[in-house]
């Protein structure tokens, strides 16, 4: 039997033993539709859970089972069986939170929180855009081929709307309602589209502060635990230069609030590891390792207000003579021309073009009419990396 279908057999199993277990211990109460006589007495839900066969696996063998289960389901949607193993039961979820790394050291996304992660250090992270023109919504997907673009596994969603000051894009993690209490975060611009604010809808680090304003507590507030303030933490400010119709290429700069210098310098780089949630208890499905508002701060250099930032600049395109036209290397991930391209690279004090392809951040790019490849890799998140791309959809005459 395939260890998919083995794990969601176990799920199964578990689910049908609570849902037992709660009816039998409903039907005791007062008010409740016991039979004719007295009932025994049932057992509370989290009994029945505990005394089940899978509770019950011995601890050594539990680790290796799940330790191949996460070795060889590299790409979704073989990942599926690793979620589903920490859906199981309270002792499986500890096992498999213990076996998943961080997309840091793996390069996958199990979690959701995965995309709040900085990706890996060695290899970027491949990933593509979908845009729907009709409905002014984005979804970001990861490839389950080696192709340029597939089907691709869901990671995170846009819907763009218009404000008096500005464009707006709400990102979620639920791709059928980006509305203000799913989202977990926001890109906004100014009425001239040359400056871009991304803001996160929880702390990005300890100590993060949340921005001041009449919408600083509206992204994700239905979410947010009462132990972790709801509000609009600023974690970017992207920057264009305006060109106003000239036919230059493109000039932008990504400042990372929440990343510090020394995160390329052989640092690290902030990282949250769990969601906040109003349930902590629940566990019928499992969409993170835990559901609290603690950050992972042990060993973490920060950014604080005294710490320089990282600054992401694009790489400035050559002049191609034959074909007259700006080119960059995108090594195959890029097919269409189009003024969105770009490449991200730290800003320093050697020259932007003369920097090796291996130091490029981010990478985005067209290959379809309404499909762009995004390749991001450390210090940034999918998160960061899929708001910064959004800024580069955003049409204006300044800088166009």
């Amino acid at each position: 039997m395939p260890f998919s279908s083995m794990i969601q057999e176990m799920k199964g199993e578990i689910g049908a033993i609570s849902s037992r277990g709660l009816l039998r211990f409903r039907s005791d109460r007062p008010g409740g539709h016991a039979a004719a006589g007295r009932a025994p007495a049932a057992e509370p839900p989290g009994e029945a859970l505990r005394e089940s066969c899978w509770a019950q696996v011995p601890p050594e063998l539990l680790r290796m089972v799940l330790a191949r289960v996460e070795d060889e389901e590299a790409r979704w949607p073989g990942r599926s069986a690793v979620v589903a193993s920490a859906g199981v039961c309270r002792c499986w979820r500890a096992v498999v939170k213990e076996l998943v790394r961080v997309p840091e050291a793996s390069g996958k996304f199990t979690f959701p929180i995965s995309l709040k992660q900085p990706g890996p250090r060695d290899a970027p992270i491949k990933c593509f855009i979908r845009r729907n023109r009709a409905t002014q919504s984005y979804s970001l997907c990861v490839g389950v081929t080696d192709a340029l673009a597939d089907d691709g596994k869901f990671l995170l969603a846009a819907r763009r709307s218009r404000r008096p000051a500005g464009t707006e894009y709400l990102i979620s993690l639920d791709a059928k309602n980006t509305s203000k209490g799913t989202c977990i975060g926001k890109l906004r611009s100014n009425f001239l589209g040359t400056k871009f604010i991304v803001y996160d809808a929880h702390p990005p680090c300890v100590g993060a502060v949340v921005s001041k304003g009449p919408y600083a507590h509206m992204i994700g507030s239905a979410q947010v635990s009462p132990g972790v303030p709801a509000g609009n933490y600023p974690i970017s400010h992207i920057s264009y230069k305006a060109t106003f119709g000239s036919r230059v290429p493109r000039k932008m700069s990504c400042v990372m609030d929440s990343i510090p210098v020394s995160a390329i310098k052989g640092g690290t780089a902030p990282m949250q590891t769990e969601f906040p949630s109003i349930n902590s208890n629940s566990f019928a499905s499992v969409p993170f390792f835990r559901k609290s508002g603690r950050l992972d701060s042990s060993g973490v250099q920060l950014a604080t207000q005294n710490e320089a930032k990282i600054v992401l600049k694009n790489k400035s395109p050559r002049w191609h003579e034959p074909l007259q036209c700006w080119c960059l290397n995108f090594h195959g991930r890029v097919t269409v021309a189009s003024v969105k391209n770009f490449q991200l690279v730290a800003s320093g004090e050697s020259d932007l073009n003369n920097q090796d392809d291996d130091d490029v951040i981010l990478q985005f790019g067209k290959v379809g009419k309404d499909l762009f490849t995004m390749d991001y890799r450390y210090p940034i998140s999918a998160f960061q990396a899929f708001a910064i791309c959004l800024s580069s959809f955003d049409t204006k005459i300044t800088r166009e």
